[in-house]
C-alpha cells in the first residue's frame, strides 16, 4: 500500500480529483487531499472525504492550526505526491518558493519522493512566459511535468489547456511508484 498525496487546486478540473481520489482507494492506496480555498469553491472537502476515508487538509488547517506539523508528516510519508489540476497560481508561488497555504507548505517541505504537476487553465495562460518559465524551475527543482491536453475548455476557447484523463494521471502515479 502506497501513500499519495493529492493537491487540488482552484480549476474547473477539480472535478476530477473525485475519481482519482476514488480510484486510487479502490486500489489500496492511502490518499491525503489537500485542497486549496479555491479548490473548495469547486468541490468540497465531505466528497474527497467520502471517497477516500480519510481527513482532507486545507486553508482552514493552515489558518487555524498554526501550531501543527502535519503538513511536514504528510510530506514525509508520500510516495507520490501530485498537484492535479495546478493552477497558474500555484505554479507561480511553488516556483517561488512562496508557501503561504496549506498546499505550498506541504509541497515546499517535500524531500525526494516524486513530484508529479499537472496544470490545468486556458490555453494563453498555460502559455504565458511566466507561466513556462515558472514550470521549467519547477522542472529543473525534479517535478515532472503532466502536459495539458488540447481540448475544448471551460471559457470556450480551444487550445491546450485541458487537465489529462484520470487514467492518463494514474499511470503516471504507478510508474513512480
Amino acid at each position: 500500500m502506497s501513500r499519495i498525496l493529492l493537491g487540488v487546486t482552484g480549476s474547473i478540473a477539480a472535478y476530477k480529483a473525485a475519481d482519482l481520489t476514488h480510484r486510487l482507494t479502490k486500489d489500496g492506496h492511502l490518499v491525503d487531499v489537500v485542497l486549496t480555498k479555491a479548490a473548495a469553491e469547486f468541490i468540497t472537502p465531505l466528497t474527497l472525504h467520502t471517497l477516500s476515508s480519510r481527513p482532507v487538509y486545507s486553508h482552514n488547517q493552515f489558518a487555524d492550526n498554526y501550531d501543527d506539523v502535519r503538513h511536514i508528516a504528510l510530506a514525509r510519508d508520500a510516495d507520490v505526491a501530485i498537484i492535479a489540476p495546478a493552477s497558474a497560481n500555484i505554479i507561480g508561488k511553488l516556483a517561488s518558493g512562496i508557501a503561504d497555504d496549506y498546499l505550498t507548505t506541504v509541497f515546499t517541505a517535500l524531500r525526494t519522493q516524486a513530484r508529479l504537476i499537472a496544470p490545468a487553465m486556458n490555453t494563453f495562460m498555460y502559455e504565458n512566459p511566466i507561466v513556462q518559465e515558472n514550470l521549467a524551475k519547477l522542472i529543473s527543482y525534479g517535478f515532472e511535468l503532466i502536459e495539458p491536453t488540447e481540448a475544448l475548455l471551460a471559457c470556450g476557447d480551444i487550445g491546450k489547456g485541458a487537465l489529462p484523463a484520470v487514467d492518463v494521471l494514474l499511470q503516471r502515479i504507478y510508474a513512480r511508484l
